[in-house]
């Protein structure tokens, strides 16, 4: 099928073709970054990568051989699912009207098996141009081939950024979809373009939102050691505290692009995980290969300001991070262990950035709460999945059947970090610390109520986002978190 234009009408296929009269002519789509928002060859690069990050090293001897053969191998090692594909309705809804005037419909595409699962998905197309060879020409010929037996002015072109210039060149009528500025500023003079389908115009806001700064709120856990010995009068210390936290936010923040980059087919499949920006195709995919690798050069600069302790805390950091992206988060149980230990391994970064180490109780308390945590968020997608999937929901590596198992654990983890709490306020330590501790006894309490009232929301589905962004959102652990600190100073 190399070289070659596919009727699929010849295929054992349901489709009614009317054939073009003088006004009706065959339309033409691109199917990359016209049918769908995203680029194709960067979610299939990102696709092959995640299933064999290996191939990282054969990526350069591929783009050695151009631009055509490097797309033909990325395309071909790889895989991704049509269904869950970031389709542009308003070029769907467009090609659906005209198929029912009875237009013949052609998809054009840079890979014929992609183009093909595209086409089965919808049966809504009647041919397709692309092809299956690596040589530069072979597409080109395609349209060449296409234009010149449809004839100069027999079809019309729905077009993308990069359209096939044959194609443009002889088309009647032409539908830019998303063009660049210039072309969309020319689109008004151009008596060729019908019309101009552009996207909303993305905010400095939507290219925040992939660093998920509402969770930067977890890295302020490096400003505990400075409190927990009460030493937060020292000026010096806070700023070295203030510069760690931008650095674990920079290591983060890259760290959440790149889950959002390998988890883009699960975050699809979501109610409210496939409006984010990279997995709902509001920005393009190059926007994270760029990003990542500042932010990792940023937090190592500002790491090294430091020292270099903490320099190689948060660069162990990372590389919990990654491999937890990239294999950990499908290991059960592993996955919320892990989870636990970089929240207090955020603990220790504050701790390098001062040179004030934290006690065994603070240790053992954050590592038992974080893990009530993680599992409280693995309980939560589960729940939240049933409700789409029904009884054979699943989340990450976990069926339906777990979430009992998750909620004992998680449970049964936030208790003992209360009594760990308990512990520590009637040893030696708590009493020289705070004048009046007796007082923290009441802080007992409201952790366990702050513990039962999370789990209480995420067993009736209604917890939607991280449990610690949820602490900042719901009134009831507002209020809760208030009356702790509340407690913490007049213990003081």
């Amino acid at each position: 099928m190399a070289g070659a234009v596919i009727d699929q009408r010849s295929q054992d296929r349901e489709i009614i073709v009317t054939e073009p009269s003088d006004t009706i002519l065959p339309l033409v789509v691109d199917l990359d970054e016209s049918l769908v928002k995203a680029s194709l060859l960067g979610e299939s690069l990102v696709m092959l990568l995640k299933e064999n990050p290996l191939l990282l090293f054969v990526l350069p001897a591929w783009l050695l051989k151009g631009r055509e053969f490097f797309a033909s191998q990325v395309f071909r090692h790889s895989s991704l699912d049509p269904a869950l594909l970031p389709y542009r309705t308003e070029v769907l809804d467009y090609l659906k009207t005209e198929r029912a005037r009875g237009r013949k419909i052609i998809l054009s595409a840079s890979d014929a098996k992609l183009a093909e699962q595209v086409s089965d998905h919808f049966r809504l197309f009647d041919q397709i141009l692309a092809s299956d060879r690596s040589d530069a020409h072979s597409r080109r010929r395609q349209g060449g081939h296409l234009a010149c037996s449809l004839g100069e002015n027999g079809f019309d072109y729905v077009a993308g950024r990069s359209p096939d210039t044959i194609l443009l060149f002889l088309a009647r009528k032409i539908v830019l979809v998303n063009p660049h500025s210039r072309k969309a500023s020319l689109a008004a003079r151009d008596p060729q373009i019908e019309k101009v389908i552009e996207d909303p115009q993305a905010s400095l806001r939507d290219y925040l939102r992939p660093l998920r700064p509402q969770h930067w709120i977890k890295n302020l856990l490096v400003f505990v050691p400075v409190f927990a010995a009460h030493r937060f009068r020292e000026i010096a210390l806070l700023e070295r505290s203030s510069i760690a936290f931008v650095a674990l936010c920079c290591y983060a923040s890259s760290g959440y692009v790149l889950n959002d980059l390998l988890d883009l087919a699960a975050d699809r499949k979501h109610p409210h995980k496939r409006l984010r920006a990279f997995a709902a195709g509001d920005l393009p995919l190059s926007y994270a290969i760029v990003l990542i690798p500042f932010l990792i050069a940023l937090g190592c600069v500002l790491g090294m300001l430091i020292s270099l302790q903490l320099a190689g805390m948060l660069l162990a950091y990372l590389a919990i991070s990654v491999a937890y992206s990239l294999y950990i988060k499908r290991v059960t149980l592993l996955d919320v262990i892990v989870l636990a230990g970089l929240y207090t391994l955020r603990i220790a970064c504050g701790s390098a950035a001062v040179a004030i180490w934290p006690s065994n109780w603070l240790l053992t308390f954050s590592w038992f709460f974080f893990l009530s945590l993680a599992l409280l968020k693995r309980y939560s997608e589960l729940v939240i999945m049933q409700r789409i999937s029904g009884d054979g929901a699943r989340a990450r590596g976990y069926e339906i059947g777990d979430a009992e198992l998750l909620a004992s654990k998680g449970t049964a983890s936030g208790y003992v970090a209360v009594f760990v709490l308990a512990l520590y306020i009637s040893s030696g330590p708590a009493a020289s610390l705070y004048g009046r501790h007796e007082l923290m006894w009441f802080l007992c309490p409201l952790l366990l109520y702050w513990i039962g009232h999370a789990w209480l929301v995420a067993h009736r589905g209604k917890m939607d986002d991280d449990p610690v962004v949820f602490a900042t959102t719901d009134l009831t652990s507002r209020i809760l978190i208030l009356l702790m600190l509340v407690v913490t100073v007049l213990a003081l």
